[in-house]
């Protein structure tokens, strides 16, 4: 089976290489993860598995999801998501993977959607000066009072106010993060850089699929 797990971004920190460098990392919480469907091509003409992450209660869920999860033995889940396989694979409905899986992997590919974006993303405002008593107020819009109905003195801003806001619903998928680290007690993978969606957000992780091993030059 490809190495694949959904999970949920927790946040962003670093770590020290083994020459005691820097490294920025994203915490994601990766699985458990449990097989909700093995697809084949006898039964659905191809090859795939189904993962089920985050359990729900049963009035959160559909009779026909939970009537399908409990086709594996298992309860309500909240988010689902299918794997493609290129041959059958020995995972059965029921089975439960988790960060143990991407072992050996180097790079990883993480899908997420975007969302809340300020207004330098948003709308590529310039920023405040780094200097002069400037204090954790750079990236932030500056006064909006002359945008207001009674300007000057009182009143709502007018509409079309360039602010941070959402930034659409689009799926995004960044490319060849180094796997720096994987944690099997608390179902942590530490993945270098920035990853795309709000801390608590939904992620798909894989087995990156364009990246090339550099070969150690002896």
């Amino acid at each position: 089976m490809t190495p694949a797990l959904l999970g949920k971004k927790i946040g962003t920190t670093r770590v020290y290489d083994q020459k005691g460098a820097i490294v920025p990392v994203t915490v994601v919480q990766a699985g458990p993860c449990a097989v909700t469907q093995v697809k084949t091509i006898a039964s659905d003409g191809y090859h795939a598995v189904q993962l089920g992450f985050g359990d729900i209660k049963a009035k959160f869920s559909t009779f026909p999801l939970i009537g399908h999860t409990a086709k594996a033995g298992l309860g309500p889940k909240k988010h689902f998501r299918e794997i493609r396989l290129k041959d059958a694979t020995d995972r059965k409905p029921g089975d439960v993977v988790n960060v143990t899986t991407f072992e050996g992997v180097q790079f990883v590919d993480v899908i997420g959607t975007k969302g809340f974006a300020g207004v330098m993303k948003r709308h590529h405002f310039g920023g405040q000066c780094s200097s002069h008593g400037t204090e954790r107020k750079h990236r932030s819009p500056g006064s909006i009072a002359s945008r207001a109905t009674w300007r000057g003195q009182s009143g709502k801003p007018k509409k079309g106010v360039r602010m941070a806001g959402h930034m659409g619903m689009d799926q995004v998928t960044t490319r060849n993060h180094p796997l720096v680290k994987i944690d099997p007690e608390n179902n942590l993978l530490l993945i270098k850089g920035a990853l795309p969606g709000p801390n608590g957000g939904l992620l798909f992780v894989r087995k990156a699929v364009t990246a090339r091993v550099k070969e150690e030059v002896k």
